[in-house]
Order: C-alpha cells, then sequence, then structure tokens
C-alpha cells in the first residue's frame, strides 16, 4: 500500500482547507481505492487558520464575546489545539476589515480591544502557548486596544484612559502596564506576520495600510505622527523599542503592540503553520504530495501555502503536485522552486462564481483526473 498527502489551503468563498482536503482524498480513492491518505489541511496564518489547525490537531473551537473594530458587542472565536494549552487566533474574526461597513472604515476610531479580549478568554482557559494571525485588520491602533483589553493603562495628561483608535494616540502622555495581566509572563505568543513593514514612515502600517481602511492622505499623516508617538512612549515607559522592528507595522501596528506588550515573537505564518501541524512527520514515507490554493501566482513563492508544502516535501524528496483555482500570472516560475505540476480544477468556460459554488465538486473531478494521468501502479 502507498502513501498519498494532502495539504490544500482554503480555497476562499468556495471551500475551507478540510473541506478541499476531503474532495481530493474522494477523487483519488475513485482511482486507488487501497491508497493511504493522509489529511493536512493548512493554511498560512490568514484566513482559515483557526478552523485549520483545530481541524489538524483535534482540537476545539470556544465561542467568546468580545468588542468589535467600532466597540460595538459581537460574537467570535478562538481555536484550542489538541494538546490543550496552545490557543489560535485570528485577529480579524474580532477586530478584522470585513467586520467594518465601507462607509464606517475609519482607523482613527477603529480598535483592537476585541483581540486582546481573546487572548485573556484563552488564558482563562488555561492556555499558555498563543499562534496569533494578524493578517485582515481593520485598525491603526499600535495594538493599543488589545494591551488595554489586558490591563494596560494609556493615560493623557490628566491621568484619564485615551479613548480607542489611532487618532487618540497623539494624547498619550503615559504608559501603566503595571496592572497587565500576569499570566502573560508564562506564555509564549508566535505571532503569523508575513509582512516585514516597520510601525512608521513611508513603508510603515498607517501609509501602505492606511488607505484600504478608510485613511485618507490626511489621516495617513496624522496616523502615522500618532504610531511614532505611542513607539517613544513605549519606548520610555516599557522598555521595548519597536518602531523599526520588521513587521512591527504589521494590522496596523498590531505586531508591534504584541511584541512590546506580550513579548511575541514574529515569524512567517506558513512556518508557524507547518510546525503546529508536524506537516514534515506526517510527510514521511509518502509517494505524492498534493497541495493547493484558490489562485496560484508569482505571489506564491513568498510564504503562501502551496510553496511551504511544497519546501517541505522537496526536502524528503517527495514529488508535489497543486491543483488550483486559478493559474496567474508568473506561477511556471514555481516549476523551480519545488512544485512539479500545477492543474486548475476548473472545467471548460466557467465563470468565477460557478466555480466557488461548485469547488468540492470540481476538486473531486480534477483529483480523479489526476490520478488517472499517473502510473496507478506505483500507488496500489
Amino acid at each position: 500500500m502507498r502513501k498519498i498527502v494532502v495539504a490544500p489551503d482554503s480555497f476562499k468563498g468556495s471551500m475551507s482547507a478540510r473541506e478541499a482536503a476531503e474532495a481530493m482524498e474522494r477523487g483519488i480513492k475513485a482511482v486507488c481505492p487501497n491508497v493511504i491518505i493522509e489529511k493536512i489541511p493548512m493554511a498560512d496564518g490568514g484566513e482559515g487558520t483557526v478552523e485549520t489547525l483545530v481541524d489538524a490537531t483535534g482540537g476545539r473551537v470556544i465561542k467568546v464575546n468580545v468588542l468589535g473594530p467600532l466597540g460595538e458587542k459581537r460574537e467570535s472565536y478562538f481555536g484550542i489545539l489538541g494538546d490543550g494549552k496552545t490557543a489560535v487566533i485570528e485577529m480579524a474574526l474580532a477586530s478584522g476589515l470585513p467586520l467594518v461597513p465601507k462607509e464606517k472604515r475609519n482607523p482613527l476610531v477603529t480598535t483592537t480591544y476585541g483581540t486582546g479580549q481573546l487572548i485573556k478568554a484563552a488564558l482563562d482557559q488555561g492556555c499558555r502557548e498563543f499562534i496569533i494571525g494578524i493578517g485582515g485588520s481593520a485598525t491603526n491602533d499600535g495594538g493599543v486596544g488589545m494591551a488595554q483589553a489586558l490591563g494596560v493603562r494609556f493615560l493623557d495628561a490628566e491621568g484619564k484612559e485615551i479613548p480607542f483608535g489611532g487618532g487618540s494616540l497623539n494624547r498619550l502622555e503615559k504608559i501603566d502596564a503595571s496592572k497587565i495581566d500576569p499570566r502573560l509572563q508564562e506564555c509564549k505568543v508566535m505571532v503569523a506576520c508575513d509582512v516585514n513593514n516597520p510601525l512608521c514612515g513611508p513603508k510603515g502600517a498607517s501609509a501602505v495600510f492606511g488607505p484600504q481602511k478608510g485613511a485618507t492622505p490626511e489621516m495617513v499623516e496624522l496616523l502615522d505622527h500618532n504610531l511614532a508617538h505611542l513607539a517613544a512612549v513605549i519606548k520610555r515607559d516599557v522598555g521595548e523599542d519597536v518602531k523599526d522592528f520588521p513587521g512591527a507595522g504589521a494590522a496596523g501596528g498590531l505586531g508591534a503592540g504584541l511584541m512590546a506588550f506580550c513579548h511575541a515573537q514574529l515569524q512567517r505564518g506558513i512556518e508557524i503553520i507547518i510546525q503546529a501541524t508536524r506537516l514534515a512527520a506526517k510527510m514521511a514515507g509518502a509517494d505524492l504530495v498534493i497541495t493547493g490554493e484558490g489562485q496560484i501566482d508569482f505571489q506564491t513563492a513568498h510564504g503562501k501555502t502551496p510553496m511551504g508544502v511544497a519546501t517541505v516535501a522537496k526536502s524528503m524528496n517527495i514529488p508535489v503536485i497543486a491543483l488550483v483555482g486559478n493559474i496567474g500570472r508568473g506561477a511556471d516560475m514555481l516549476y523551480d522552486l519545488g512544485i512539479d505540476a500545477i492543474f486548475s480544477i476548473a472545467e471548460g468556460p466557467m465563470g468565477l462564481e460557478e466555480c466557488m459554488k461548485n469547488g468540492a465538486e470540481l476538486m473531486e473531478r480534477a483529483a480523479n483526473r489526476v490520478m488517472r494521468a499517473i502510473n496507478i501502479n506505483l500507488l496500489r
């Protein structure tokens, strides 16, 4: 009996990573019923990371009521991995851009407070190791809201707590971290961060990411000035120099806040997921690896799931096939980086809506066709 590993990312709007893996399995088994299939749903630290890691490790999901980006009450959730001690959190589930209607997007007032509430809830569940994905934020508050939820006080000249949002950071006179949740001292916090932007400046959080969150040019200038002020006060009162650290500007400066107040380490998302899923150990002895994502192109080489999976597979001399929704510009370069073959699951002229609606069926049939094209005698 032979072994195939299927390790896809989610196909956003169509299939979760688990659903994609199950569809691959059905297609393969229809041709090779005796093959061993190792399903490893994957992610790169962005959308779907909680679900992927909970599924991959036999964990569970915890629902929590938090404050959303505009301070509104909403239900969110985080995951606890199968080890019972590691929490996986997506900041976008509490403080994400999709949670704010386009007409209300304003990084002067949006807050990461809800993300801090998720961290606190995980501490209450006994978690002392954290994986935090920080993509897709609606915020530009430098992680101040997150830290406020964990007990840090950000005070103005009158000793009053400053309001939520990046627009209030210029009023900050003092940071009092004496009442931060003491359990954080026992924790290891890994942050899935795939950008190298510093906190401030032309490549900083405000200039690069502010406009997509609703910032005008005037607001970008104000927000950038405010984050620089925050960094100076953090350095003075907390003793952490975060201003120019690569990745500090991720998620509107949440990267900086997590480093300053949670002693977090920033790492590429796919690397964290590879470690958490024990991908290399599960891949041992495989004859073939099949991965995939919605769109594969030149950007895939920079930390996306198929590239991460292929890198592990190639270190073990295992061939890799990618089944994808669409093959975009520059995908051919991936042949030199570890992916041996790329196939689209689309069949004939199909619109995007139709492809997304029927993703699982298309994936199953594509996996079936690929297996029929392979010398299946090697896989029986």
